[in-house]
């Protein structure tokens, strides 16, 4: 990461929420807000490391915004902050971490710092945490029986194992690197 203040985009249509939000982050980020999908592509610059995105929002859904985000190039993190439940749809999608609503402060700024250091890592292990991001969405809200009986739920746990070996090295070094720090608290 580098050593300007990371800036986190809070894309809403509840002004209620992105105001919350944004008094949580502001001492720690340089935030925006936005309260439709136009205004976050209006906001959206090479500048901005992280936004949250809510997936229902009148006019641009958060879906489409994400589809632009990416369509654009945008080097950014995209968590999608939603009250929507996740379906096999997600597995699809190319957000980095999938957080439902209600959230908490902790919870937000936890995941935003976890973003922040993706930003850093290799395409590879960024498809690792993005994938396993969505399994753990899915696994959080279907029943075992219907992840079961889903194809594409394979087809993810597949491609999970699959990155899982292609970067065995990696994840070992980060889990230990993760482990040392834990040691120090």
């Amino acid at each position: 990461m580098s050593e300007a203040t990371p800036t986190v985009l809070i894309v809403d249509d509840e002004v209620n929420i992105t105001e919350l939000f944004g008094v949580w982050l502001e001492a720690a980020y340089d935030v925006r807000m936005a309260n439709s999908g136009e205004e976050a592509l209006a906001e959206l610059d090479e500048s901005v490391d992280v936004v949250l995105l809510d997936r229902r929002m009148p006019g641009l859904s958060g879906d489409e915004v994400l589809e632009e985000i990416r369509d654009r190039g945008y080097d950014c993190r995209v968590a999608m902050v939603t009250a929507v439940d996740p379906d096999f749809d997600v597995i699809e999608m190319g957000f980095d971490d999938y957080l439902t609503k209600p959230i908490d402060r902790e919870g937000l700024e936890s995941a935003i710092e976890s973003l922040l250091d993706r930003k850093e890592y290799d395409d590879a292990m960024q498809e690792y945490y993005a994938l396993t991001s969505k399994k753990a969405a899915l696994e959080s809200s279907k029943p075992a029986s219907e992840l079961e009986a889903s194809e594409e739920y394979a087809e993810l746990k597949a491609e999970i194992e699959t990155l899982e070996g292609d970067l065995e090295g990696a994840l070992e070094t980060e889990s230990d690197f993760e482990s040392a720090f834990r040691d120090l608290d």
